[in-house]
């Protein structure tokens, strides 16, 4: 008779919990922003930089040149949303990507990586257009993810504010965490938590081109797409929410 022998398993080492706690979905996004940022400026020389903007920029006086020659809006059918994937310094991509982070990941848990990224990149797109609304004929051209990164927290802030429900499992009669509702607009206002943060989130951003006149210097911040994708976000997650 052959005899099968065991090591010993270490309780410490039968369940590993993971390195990385972001979703999947998440971490990719991060490495995409992180990658293309790198290559730009290590692989770039400076003419191809100047390239690269050019061509995945989002820039608005395309949609006054192009009266004069329609080949220059060509761009405009894919920069509203690549421009999210540019950044113009290494603090800029890491401080996005820390807030993706925080906000992408409860939005892709409740609905899945689709819907995330649809949020985010039509919140950037969002974003790009009130952009475009106020520096239509300054020339001013935009990047970072910004926008798509405002959209989710506007997202989140339909449900990260609302009290867990917990029900009765119906066979064992356990309780059981079933998660949080998606709140209404009515909701947000009543949640003192949630109209808090939303009214300290949209007043800081509104202020930012006042502040050269109290400061005396100019901000080189998106504001217009950070007000932009925030509304989009909030207005988009509803249609990812499941129907019971």
């Amino acid at each position: 008779m052959n005899e099968q022998s065991q090591l010993p398993v270490n309780p410490g080492q039968s369940r590993r919990e993971p390195v990385f706690l972001l979703p999947g979905s998440v971490t990719a996004v991060i490495g995409v922003l992180i990658a293309i940022h790198l290559a730009s400026t290590v692989v770039l020389n400076p003419d191809g930089y100047v390239q690269l903007v050019f061509w995945f920029a989002f820039q608005p006086l395309r949609i006054v040149a192009a009266g004069s020659d329609p080949s220059l809006a060509i761009p405009l059918l894919w920069t509203p949303f690549s421009h999210a994937l540019m950044h113009g310094g290494w603090e800029h991509v890491l401080v996005n990507s820390a807030w993706f982070a925080i906000f992408a990941t409860p939005v892709a848990r409740r609905y899945g990586a689709g819907p995330m990224l649809a949020i985010f990149f039509v919140s950037a797109a969002a974003g790009a257009a009130l952009f475009a609304a106020t520096t239509l004929l300054s020339g001013a051209y935009l990047i970072g993810a910004s926008g798509g990164v405002a959209g989710l927290t506007g997202a989140a802030c339909r449900f990260i504010f609302q009290p867990v429900i917990v029900a009765e499992h119906p066979e064992t009669g356990q309780r059981v965490v079933v998660g949080r509702k998606l709140a209404s607009f009515a909701d947000l206002w009543r949640d003192s938590r949630a109209r808090f943060f939303i009214l300290i989130w949209v007043v800081l951003n509104a202020a930012v081109p006042l502040l050269p006149l109290v400061t005396g210097m100019e901000m080189s911040v998106a504001w217009q797409a950070h007000l932009g994708g925030f509304f989009a976000g909030i207005l988009l997650v509803g249609l990812f929410e499941r129907k019971s």
